[in-house]
C-alpha cells in the first residue's frame, strides 16, 4: 500500500498468544472484505508470552496491512491503545479487544455507519461473561451515564470506531488516567450505538481482576468528573446538620430527665463519633485519589515507551511529553 489506508485498526495486545494467530487471520478476512485500504495496528503491551514474537511474525508476512507496536513493559489496555493511535493513518478508526469476545466479522457494519458519526459505540447483545462481570459492567456504565450525560449503554465493550479528528484530540490529552471511550465521547458531536455479537472465550484468561475492576471504577470517578468533590461537601454538610441536631437534642432531654438519662447516652455518641470519622477518612481517602493524579500529571512523565515498531516506517514515537 502505497497510500494512507482508509481504515486503522488498533488492538492492544497482552498476553494473548493462544488466540492471537486466530484474531490476526479473521480480522484480515474482514477487513479485506470492505474493499477498503486497511491497517492492522497490533500493540503488545509488555506480554510475557509469545505474543510479540507472532505480531513480528505477522507484521512481516503482511507488509503494511498488519504493523506491530512493541511497548517495553506493560502499560495497562488504554495506555497501549494511545500508543497504536500514534501509529494510525485512516480516516476511521477501530478499537477491537485481542480476546475475540467481540468478533472482529463486526467491523465492517461499524465502519459503514461511522460514516454518518464520530463515534460509534457497540452492545453487546447476549453477553457470554459471568454474572459478577456482568453487575459489574452495569454499575460502571450507570456511573459514566450519571457523570458524563452522554447515554451511551456500553462503555466496557472496546470494539468502537471513532473518526480521525476524534483520535487527534485526544493524543492532545496528556493526563495518565485515560479511559478512552468516555475521553472520545467529550470530543465527538454525534455518536450513535450498534449490537455487536460477543462470544465466551474460549482461549486464554480476562486480564481484568477484581482488583483491576476495582481500580478502574477509580479511574472512571477522577478521571471524568469532580462530582465525587461535591458530593462529599453534601455529605458533609448533612452530617454536620445531622451531628448538631443531634446535641441539641440530648441537651433537652438532660434537662427534661435529668443527669443519670444522659449516662444512657454515651453509647450512642460514640456511635456518632465513629461515624463522623469514617466519613472523614471516606473524604480524606477521595481526595487522596485526586491530589495523586495531579502529582501525576504534574511530572509530566510518559504514559508509554515503545521499543519497536514493525511492518511500517519509524517515526518519532518516544516523545518527551506525550
Amino acid at each position: 500500500m502505497s497510500q494512507n489506508p482508509q481504515i486503522s485498526i488498533v488492538i492492544p495486545v497482552y498476553n494473548e498468544e493462544a488466540c492471537l494467530a486466530e484474531l490476526i487471520s479473521r480480522t484480515l478476512a474482514s477487513c479485506r472484505r470492505m474493499r477498503r485500504t486497511f491497517e492492522i495496528i497490533l500493540i503488545d503491551d509488555g506480554s510475557r508470552d509469545h505474543s510479540s514474537e507472532i505480531i513480528r511474525d505477522a507484521a512481516t508476512r503482511n507488509l503494511e496491512e498488519v504493523i506491530g507496536v512493541l511497548l517495553n513493559r506493560n502499560y495497562g489496555q488504554h495506555n497501549a491503545i494511545m500508543a497504536g493511535f500514534t501509529h494510525v493513518r485512516g480516516d476511521w478508526v477501530v478499537t477491537l479487544d485481542a480476546d475475540l469476545q467481540n468478533p472482529p466479522e463486526e467491523i465492517p457494519r461499524l465502519v459503514a455507519m461511522a460514516m454518518d458519526y464520530d463515534v460509534v459505540g457497540t452492545i453487546r447483545a447476549r453477553r457470554n461473561d459471568s454474572f459478577f462481570r456482568k453487575i459489574s459492567s452495569a454499575v460502571i456504565n450507570r456511573a459514566v451515564q450519571k457523570a458524563t450525560g452522554v447515554m451511551m449503554h456500553d462503555y466496557g465493550c472496546m470494539l468502537r470506531v471513532y473518526k480521525r479528528h476524534i483520535v487527534e484530540a485526544m493524543l492532545m490529552c496528556h493526563e495518565r488516567s485515560t479511559f478512552i471511550p468516555v475521553l472520545a465521547n467529550s470530543f465527538a458531536r454525534t455518536t450513535t450505538e450498534l449490537e455487536v455479537e460477543h462470544a465466551a472465550r474460549t482461549l486464554g484468561e480476562s486480564k481484568y481482576s477484581l482488583g483491576k475492576l476495582i481500580s478502574l471504577m477509580f479511574d472512571l470517578l477522577t478521571t471524568m468528573t469532580t462530582y465525587p468533590l461535591r458530593l462529599l461537601s453534601i455529605v458533609g454538610g448533612i452530617i454536620s446538620a445531622t451531628g448538631f441536631g443531634f446535641g441539641i437534642l440530648i441537651l433537652i432531654l438532660r434537662l427534661i430527665h435529668g443527669a443519670e438519662w444522659a449516662v444512657g447516652g454515651v453509647f450512642t455518641l460514640f456511635a456518632l463519633v465513629y461515624f463522623f470519622i469514617g466519613a472523614q477518612f471516606i473524604a480524606m481517602g477521595l481526595l487522596g485519589e485526586y491530589i495523586g493524579r495531579i502529582y501525576h500529571d504534574v511530572r509530566d512523565r510518559p504514559r508509554y515507551f515503545i521499543q519497536e515498531v514493525t511492518g511500517q516506517q519509524k517515526v518519532d514515537v518516544n516523545p518527551v511529553a506525550p
